[in-house]
Formats: structure tokens, C-alpha cells, sequence
């Protein structure tokens, strides 16, 4: 026992104690951590601060007065980045915390968020709840995610085509759950079903513990004729907080051998197909922008977030994307329908902002280059106010200051 816990230690996944009640360890050093809501509430935000042990094998505790926090630590060459989550601090309130080596643990956490290999898939669990599967199998062109769950257990993408349901809509075969891809890529187009595609290479980084769990997929871009042209990682990072489920997503496309051009279309980019009971035409669906704008109105125009909110099995859920201010082109135009198709696209200005010329939105990657793309999802109940989804972007784009002592 003693060897698995120091091996689960040394591999950073998901040190944390929970020995509030059972006494403190021998300490060996502790450092304090002010975190501080400087310019905005915050309703719910990871924040990390990286140390250096006193010891290889030290155990880490977070603490703020007498409840541990749970926390989740990495390795960083010699230092470890410990990661936990700060909630409800008004704007300007601030809080302080104690990070605590020590010889030995009293209890280690049970994973939170973990991964699960199935063969060549992925499946994100919360708890013992599968949340959202990455499938690479399935195809034909892309992997995707599915299904994806909100809380309690929601199903919030399109059955098809994986798990089609009667009387379901079949339009867009293309739309599988979650995915990223686009419509002119090298003047080819990897957004339909042709023979342009994406395929799966490798999973990497795989992680989960008590704060947050996900991977690195590697994706090649494959043309027409065979060749390879892009190769792209993509970060999924998953988090529960305050109530909701959130997917960080990390996106850098490289070019292969020659330059990338990534073509002016409303067809891309990353995108999500909800179910029909979420959709405006024929559910009850209703869409609301950053700028107050909403439902059909949304589409083309920029905005740093959209939330799509509807219901599944009698239930008000929603699915909001935020667009990062470090990503390309932020704030993004979003391709966003009334019939459930839910994307961010920051290429297709000539279909979105009227009167502009074909070509205005291309975007030419160069060898070495890379296209760098960042989202938070937030999946939730109940409506956009319910959910807090504007002050949430704030907890994304501007979080809690973190001052180590």
C-alpha cells in the first residue's frame, strides 16, 4: 500500500488529502497563497501555484483555515504545480490558503474526473458518470465526442448518427456531436463527409484526480489524395465546479510541409450539434451572445460567449462556449442556427459580416506556425442567469489573482 501511494505521488495523479478529521501530518514546510477577486466576482475558477518540494515524495495538503481543500498536483521538472479550486469571492474579496508538505498522508482522495481507455476511445468520467466519450472510431472523417452529458445525466448532442432516436432529425449528417474541424482547409473540405479528413494519431497526457481529469489527442490532417498537410493537439482539461461540468479546450494546428490556408466559410469550426428538443425551430431552444444579442439574431455576429439553452427529458440545460481573449481572432463569429448546429468560427467574415469580399477571412498558417484556438464549454442547468454564465466568462478570461508567499 505504502508503494502505491508514493508511486501515485511521484506520477502527479491526483495528490490530495482529506485528513481534516483525522489530525495533521508531521509537517515539513508549508508556503501561503493569497488569491484575490480583483476585478470581478468569481463564481468558480482552478488556480495553481508552482512549488518547490522540500523533499522528493513530500505529500501536499491545501488548506484554507481548518478545511482541506482538494487539490491536485503535477510534476514540473523539480518543482510540482498544485492546482485546486477557489469558489464565491466577491469582487475584491480575497482569500488565503496554506499549502503544506508533509511526510506522509493520512488518506489520498478518490479521483473526481478520470479517464477510461475503451480501444481506441476515451471516456471522461465524473464520479462514477460517464460524461462525454471521445470517439475515435467511429468516423468517417473525424473523431468526436459522444455522447456528452450536463448534469443529471442530460444528453446534450444529436443521437446521430452514433445512437440515432426515433423521430429524430437527419439533416447534416456531418454534425456528430462535438468536434472540431472546417470547411476549407488547403481549398479542401474537411467539415462534410469527403474524403478529406482528420484522423486520430495518438493520446497523450492522460490524466484525473480530485480537481480535474483529461488528455492530449494528436490529430492528422489527411487530404484527398493521402497526404498528410497538418497535425494538431488538442488539450481537453475537465473540471466540476460550482455545479456545472467545464471542458477547457486548447487547440494548436501546425502545418506539414508546406504552408496551411484555412478558407473564409461559415462551415467550421468548432462546433456541437444539440438535440432537437434544444433547438428554437421545433423546441424550445433560446440563445443569448455576450452582448445581450439573441436567438436567430446570434448568428455571424462576434462575441466573447453564446449559451444555447433548451430542454432534454423535461429539464432546462445549456451549453455555453467561451472564447478565450488569447484566442485567434477573439472575440469569434459564431455559426450558431436555430436547429441546434451551436459553432465558433473565426473565418467565414465574408458569410457573416455583409459586404465583405470572399478571402477576407482566410488565414495562412506558415511552416513552423501554428493556428492556436482556446474555449471553455460550460454545461449546466437551468438558464443562462441561473447559471451565471457572464460572470463565469470572467472567471475564464480574467480569474483570481494568485500571490504566493
Amino acid at each position: 500500500m505504502r508503494k502505491l501511494v508514493i508511486l501515485a505521488v511521484a506520477a502527479a495523479f491526483a495528490a490530495v488529502l482529506t485528513a481534516a478529521t483525522l489530525g495533521r501530518p508531521q509537517s515539513l514546510k508549508s508556503r501561503t497563497v493569497l488569491v484575490e477577486a480583483v476585478n470581478r466576482p468569481c463564481v468558480a475558477a482552478p488556480v495553481e501555484v508552482v512549488l518547490t518540494p522540500p523533499r522528493p515524495g513530500a505529500f501536499v495538503t491545501v488548506r484554507t483555515g481548518k478545511t482541506v481543500v482538494p487539490a491536485q498536483v503535477r510534476p514540473q521538472g523539480n518543482s510540482l504545480v498544485v492546482t485546486w479550486i477557489v469558489h464565491d469571492l466577491a469582487k475584491g474579496a480575497k482569500r488565503t490558503y496554506e499549502v503544506q508538505f508533509s511526510e506522509k498522508a493520512r488518506s489520498v482522495g478518490v479521483p473526481r474526473v478520470r479517464v477510461s481507455r475503451t480501444a481506441a476511445n476515451a471516456d471522461i468520467m465524473i464520479g462514477d458518470e460517464l460524461f462525454a466519450r471521445y470517439d475515435t472510431v467511429t468516423g468517417p472523417n473525424k473523431p468526436f465526442f459522444f455522447p456528452v452529458f450536463a448534469p443529471g445525466h442530460k444528453q446534450v448532442v444529436r443521437g446521430l448518427p452514433s445512437a440515432p432516436r426515433p423521430g429524430e432529425t437527419t439533416d447534416h449528417p456531418h454534425h456528430q456531436g462535438l468536434w472540431f474541424t472546417h470547411g476549407s482547409v488547403n481549398g479542401e473540405d474537411y467539415w462534410a463527409l469527403t474524403q478529406s479528413r482528420t484522423v486520430h494519431a495518438a493520446y497523450r497526457n492522460v490524466t484525473g484526480g480530485p480537481v480535474y481529469g483529461g488528455f492530449t489527442a494528436i490529430t492528422n490532417w489527411i487530404n484527398k489524395a493521402g497526404a498528410r498537410v497538418a497535425e494538431d493537439t488538442r488539450d481537453f482539461l475537465v473540471y466540476e465546479m460550482a455545479g456545472a461540468r467545464v471542458m477547457d479546450v486548447s487547440i494548436a494546428v501546425r502545418p506539414v510541409g508546406g504552408p496551411l490556408v484555412f478558407g473564409d466559410t461559415k462551415e467550421g469550426t468548432f462546433g456541437i450539434r444539440l438535440p432537437d428538443s434544444m433547438r428554437l425551430r421545433g423546441g424550445d431552444g433560446h440563445i443569448v451572445n455576450s452582448e445581450g444579442v439573441t436567438d436567430g439574431a446570434t448568428w455571424g455576429k462576434r462575441a466573447s460567449w453564446v449559451d444555447y439553452v433548451g430542454s432534454v427529458d423535461g429539464a432546462t440545460v445549456g451549453v455555453a462556449i467561451l472564447d478565450h481573449p488569447t484566442s485567434f481572432r477573439h472575440p469569434t463569429h459564431w455559426h450558431v442556427r436555430d436547429y441546434g448546429l451551436f459553432c465558433a468560427n473565426p473565418f467565414g467574415i465574408h458569410d457573416f459580416e455583409q459586404g465583405k469580399p470572399a478571402g477576407t477571412g482566410d488565414h495562412t498558417v506558415q511552416p513552423g506556425g501554428a493556428l492556436k484556438l482556446r474555449y471553455r464549454l460550460i454545461f449546466h442547468a437551468g438558464d443562462t442567469n441561473q447559471a451565471r454564465i457572464a460572470e463565469r466568462w470572467g472567471d475564464y478570461a480574467d480569474p483570481p489573482r494568485v500571490t504566493l508567499r
